[in-house]
């Protein structure tokens, strides 16, 4: 049987296979952060399409911590009612799900006064942020752990936290973002010390089944790279997170290189060197890449996004061109017969 579509636990986590769905934003969320109709057609359409798991896009932890105006949110006890109809959707098709907790910090385009580590713009086109009090950093920390809340009460499976990409966490991270003088600026210690603090506020409800994502390498002399990351992912499975996906960049303006697995080193690093599960993501699109890189162990799971824009149904086509039997639904049965 192929690798790729063997169960897999992770903590408490079981899965039935060992693709999930990236998560990427949709812009389609109301002003205030609602679903809409577009939301349940995107994610349920994966699950049928015979994904082990689907990671549902940033959401915010508070109003200005949206990327766009047109952000998912995880704010108020209101936006639950309609993440939890998704995930019943979900769950119907054997597909467990989970959900990004997010803030952009200075890389929101919606707040009237973006924040960050420090009161550096991200470039030219963006504002320049306020730096953050310590004060209002245990604030953001207290609004993630009532978002770990919300989520339990939706009825999701997993929460991965968006510590990459040059969002908020990873604006603590990185030397070429953070100049803070205090506790949460300088030594690699204090610069994790917010991604710390996060970790614990919503691992008290997730033990077992809590993701981080990191850039595991920043592309710029100066910032954090692959190294650095090492540590970084040993001191997140310390606090008890079963799994590190595995991204890279984004944290200051820089034009990728980008081709089939790039990413995977990454993956394979932390995995290796730090001792904790990872999942690959980048330019996975084809079945026999996406069997390699989980039969080779360089990951532990491989994340699919643009791919599954293009086919939601690629589960079910790598399965055959791998000669593993899956499950279909009857609906669709004889179209891959």
């Amino acid at each position: 049987m192929s690798k790729l579509f063997s169960p897999i636990t992770l903590g408490s986590l079981t899965l039935k296979n060992r693709i999930v769905m990236s998560p990427m934003c949709q812009y389609s969320a109301d002003e205030e952060g609602f679903v809409t109709d577009w939301h349940p057609v995107h994610y349920v359409s994966r699950a049928v399409g015979g994904v082990g798991a689907i990671v549902v896009e940033a959401s915010a932890v508070e109003p200005d911590g949206r990327i766009s105006s047109h952000d998912l949110g995880i704010w108020q006890d209101a936006h639950v009612a309609k993440l939890a109809q998704i995930v019943k959707q979900v769950h119907q098709h054997d597909v467990k799900i989970g959900i990004q907790l997010a803030h952009a910090g200075r890389k929101s385009e919606s707040a009237k006064a973006p924040v960050s580590s420090s009161d550096i713009a991200f470039s030219e086109k963006y504002a320049q942020p306020r730096a953050l009090s310590i004060p209002e950093l245990q604030v953001i920390v207290d609004k993630f752990r009532e978002a770990g809340e919300r989520v339990a009460q939706a009825g999701f499976d997993f929460i991965e936290i968006h510590a990459a990409h040059g969002y908020l966490i990873n604006q603590f991270l990185s030397p070429l973002v953070n100049n803070r003088s205090d506790e949460y600026g300088g030594s690699m210690e204090n610069r994790f010390r917010f991604l710390r603090e996060i970790v614990l506020a919503v691992r008290e409800r997730w033990s077992g089944r809590l993701f981080v994502r990191l850039s595991a390498e920043e592309y710029a002399d100066g910032g954090n790279h692959i190294e650095e990351y090492v540590v970084f992912s040993k001191w997140l499975k310390e606090l008890g997170v079963t799994l590190v996906d595995a991204s890279s960049g984004a944290v200051v303006p820089f034009r990728i290189r980008d081709f089939p697995g790039y990413q995977v080193p990454l993956a394979e690093r932390i995995r290796k060197e730090a001792g904790i599960a990872t999942g690959a993501v980048g330019k996975i699109t084809t079945p026999e890449l996406a069997e390699a890189i989980v039969s080779l162990e360089q990951a532990d799971l491989v994340f699919l996004g643009r791919e599954l824009l293009r086919n939601p149904y690629w589960p079910l086509h790598a399965a055959k061109t791998l000669r593993t039997e899956q499950p279909i639904s009857v609906q669709y049965a004889r179209a891959f017969t």
